[in-house]
């Protein structure tokens, strides 16, 4: 299997392309800010052929690029319909403070095909398989995405903004809520094995045993422990 990923633009969002291997059909997961050059380089390099967009959430800096690489491809994106409106409207996403003065040099609007993930749906593009599960907390839509294990490489989550290396996505956004992100936490990502892959890490990779013996959130929810004790994300 390849994965291919890269951080674009002014947040350095993790962009991946997944596929079975090299020269043949991908994933693009979270095409966000100026992230469409590293998908044109990353395609050609691999000699790959997207065939859809998946993005774990709306927000700006992860879906930035969808309408460009979408209609450069012609391939449908695929988001949950609770943060669909945030690629039409990302300021109503994000809030005022956050980001706003990008606005002016982004196409915002939906790609000419969008289709609505639900929760427990088995997405299966490019002779991949991509179990979604509805993970709240850091936006009403936030979904991960799962990868089963296939022969010597482990299962793999796409976490988008629940879960990183050591953290959590932030909850300070509309939409945003501690209590849903302990709750995704607790029901999506502590009952995986402890050798799946959990993307992105800040750069780098994690296992859920690794999150489980260090993440101070997820030991937090494994002990059974509500939002009001639970530590405290910052910027």
């Amino acid at each position: 299997m390849l994965i291919a990923g890269f951080p674009a633009g002014a947040w350095g969002t993790n962009c991946y392309l997944v596929a079975p291997a090299a020269g043949e059909e991908c994933v693009i997961i979270d095409p966000g800010h100026q992230a469409a050059p590293g998908v044109e380089e990353t395609l050609r390099k691999h000699r790959l052929k997207p065939v859809a967009v998946v993005l774990t959430h709306g927000h700006l800096d992860h879906v930035a690029s969808v309408v460009p690489v979408c209609g450069a491809h012609d391939v449908p994106a695929w988001i949950h319909p609770e943060d669909r409106f945030m690629m039409s409207d990302p300021e109503k996403g994000l809030g005022r403070s956050i980001g706003m003065p990008l606005l002016g040099e982004l196409t915002v609007g939906e790609p000419d095909d969008v289709r609505e993930l639900t929760d427990g749906a088995k997405l299966q593009l490019a002779g991949l398989e991509f179990s979604v599960a509805h993970a709240p907390g850091h936006t009403r839509g936030s979904v991960t995405f799962r990868m089963p294990e296939m022969a010597d490489v482990p299962s793999v989550l796409f976490s988008g903004d629940l879960l990183f290396a050591g953290s959590i996505g932030r909850t300070d956004m509309p939409g945003g809520s501690m209590d849903d992100m302990l709750e995704s936490l607790a029901r999506v990502v502590l009952p995986l094995d402890d050798s799946t892959v959990v993307l992105p890490g800040h750069n780098e990779h994690t296992t859920i045993g690794q999150e489980r013996a260090t993440n101070p959130y997820l030991r937090q929810v494994a002990a059974g422990q509500g939002a009001s004790e639970a530590p405290r994300r910052g910027m």
